[in-house]
């Protein structure tokens, strides 16, 4: 039987003493990361490509990617909003998956690009100038992009939204590259060594291609209706084995649509149990399970218990 549903966008949380419900949460933090990302793609070619720093170029282009990646995780959480239709019973959650794994794709074709501008400049031997513009707008950079991640990743986690989750990743990425990228030209300015701005670039590539590696990895995993991580679903067998009504469970089956977690499971009660009382157990489950995995969807088949004494 199949025991109740739940739904992200009738919840609600306190933020701030404004009440937002998950999904208006979402779609407001998503702008934040667009609006941000648009400014730093702007400042980082602008004097990247001004001064002819590939290693702030290729800069540029991994904040280009995380301005995909929010105009993408945008879009992504409102249609994952929308509510179960004739089509899609189990809600849209799933676009979220897809999303990241566009997400990847992007990083992987940017680490690529960099790799061959950095090539190209480190066999030209070109040298950098306005070396201090560009210390200052990684400085910039830093800084917007530890505050935004911050502030993605923890909307991410109330809500359970992945594609913010990505989105946050993304720019914890970029803030390490851009130290890295940092101390690069700082060095450059001091001693002259031209060769570390191409050859930054390449270790910069290679975050970017670790970040969208992961990335594919994850979403492929959610798209092909991967399990639960076994934590959870130790979390889900506890919660079975606890209740004094359920005498035994198995055919546990779970996986994740967005950001919504999908739970099937068969539980055995005894024979001569009420109808009411076994809804009302199922009831019980749910509310746990909820208390616990929030947001999840929980399918529940009853079976009588076949001992003679049960």
């Amino acid at each position: 039987m199949a025991a109740g549903a739940f739904w992200p966008a009738a919840r609600i949380i306190l933020l701030g003493g404004v009440i937002l419900d998950h999904n208006t949460l979402k779609q407001n933090t998503a702008r934040l990361s667009i609006f941000s990302n648009t400014a730093l793609v702007i400042f980082k070619l602008a004097v990247g490509l001004a001064g002819g720093a590939v290693s702030i170029v290729s800069e540029a282009a991994h904040s280009a990617v995380d301005l995909i990646a929010a105009l993408i995780a945008y879009f992504a959480v409102r249609k994952a909003a929308k509510p179960p239709d004739e089509h899609h019973a189990y809600g849209h959650g799933k676009v979220e998956s897809l999303s990241a794994a566009i997400e990847a794709a992007l990083i992987v074709l940017a680490a690529l690009w960099i790799v061959y501008e950095a090539v190209d400049k480190l066999t030209a031997g070109h040298t950098p100038a306005y070396l201090e513009y560009g210390i200052a707008v990684m400085a910039v950079s830093i800084l917007v992009n530890w505050y935004v991640s911050g502030r993605l990743m923890k909307v991410a986690h109330e809500t359970r939204s992945h594609a913010l989750e990505a989105d946050a990743l993304h720019l914890k990425a970029d803030i390490w590259t851009s130290c890295g990228v940092l101390g690069g030209l700082v060095v450059i300015k001091i001693t002259g060594l031209t060769w570390l701005d191409p050859a930054i670039a390449i270790v910069v590539a290679a975050f970017v291609f670790k970040a969208g590696y992961d990335m594919t990895k994850k979403s492929l995993y959610e798209l092909t209706d991967v399990s639960l991580p076994p934590e959870e679903e130790e979390i889900i067998a506890n919660i079975l084995t606890a209740h004094p009504a359920i005498l035994a469970f198995h055919q546990l089956r779970t996986r994740r649509s967005g950001s919504l977690r999908l739970i099937d499971v068969h539980v055995i009660l005894r024979r001569d149990m009420h109808l009411d009382a076994a809804h009302a157990v199922c009831d019980e489950v749910e509310a746990s399970l909820e208390v616990s995995l929030s947001p999840c969807e929980a399918t529940i088949h009853l079976e009588p218990c076949t001992c003679p004494d049960k």
